[in-house]
């Protein structure tokens, strides 16, 4: 057992955070989270006997972007006195900006509550602990910074060859690494006469004053990935006619070759 941990804080009781960035890790990184919740195996071992679980933020940020419940019921029953650990698998896991992060640790100092993780016991009241506490808070912060830059450069390097799918436009649905031909027979043959039509008047305009002398509907896909018929706009004419070439690399077929499957 660590000499920081005394019988007051023994006493007392300990809260385990458990924590994951996002619900697609809630979902498919199951080992993180026995990992994290083995964490009551370690504070049973250094003494502890009244353990709480708070893991209601799996799921959420810790980048300070999103209000986590769990972390703010946490920070207020230290606050109160009545903490005598709060544990983590990773220091990380409580926080990734230096706002959350010195709030929680200048909390811990105040009323003599330790913070643990898989490997150290950290004694907010020592300076050196509390040194190594803020350097491993700007550590978090700043490794949550180089992954974000390094997501960004990927998709603007994906976006630069024209592989960069946000949403699927009218016509289309979203396959696993690739855009399919929306399976609906009337949306195909709606796209299909846009092609058709555009090859034979030759833009976009007269596409559309076609459409509209003939009073018929286009498909638009709506913000929540819906799909609408509409009466035809310049934009939804243009969005169907350049969404092939802009995709092109995701088949090999051409709308305006292809019959209709």
């Amino acid at each position: 057992m660590s000499d920081k941990i005394r019988s007051q804080h023994i006493a007392r009781k300990a809260l385990l955070y458990v924590r994951q960035s996002s619900s697609y890790q809630v979902n498919h990184n199951l080992e993180s989270q026995k990992l994290q919740y083995a964490m009551q195996e370690r504070l049973c071992g250094l003494g502890f006997q009244d353990i709480e679980v708070i893991d209601e933020d799996l799921g959420c940020s810790a980048a300070g972007t999103v209000t986590r419940s769990g972390f703010e019921r946490m920070v207020a029953q230290v606050c109160m006195g009545h903490i005598g650990a709060v544990a983590a698998r990773e220091v990380s896991r409580f926080a990734r900006n230096s706002r959350e992060w010195q709030q929680l640790v200048e909390v811990c100092r105040l009323v003599d509550t330790l913070l643990i993780d898989q490997e150290t016991v950290y004694d907010p009241r020592q300076g050196n602990d509390r040194l190594l506490l803020g350097l491993k808070g700007s550590l978090n912060e700043y490794e949550l910074d180089l992954l974000r830059q390094r997501s960004l450069e990927a998709r603007r390097q994906k976006a630069k060859r024209g592989e960069l799918i946000v949403a699927a436009p009218a016509g289309y649905v979203k396959g696993e690494d690739r855009l399919e031909k929306d399976p609906d027979r009337r949306i195909q043959e709606a796209v299909l006469l846009v092609f058709t039509k555009f090859q034979e008047v030759g833009s976009v305009r007269q596409t559309l004053l076609w459409f509209l002398e003939h009073d018929l509907q286009l498909p638009v896909k709506t913000v929540d990935g819906d799909t609408r018929w509409k009466r035809p706009q310049y934009q939804t004419v243009h969005r169907i006619r350049f969404s092939a070439a802009r995709y092109s690399f995701l088949s090999r077929s051409s709308w305006s070759t292809v019959p209709v499957i």
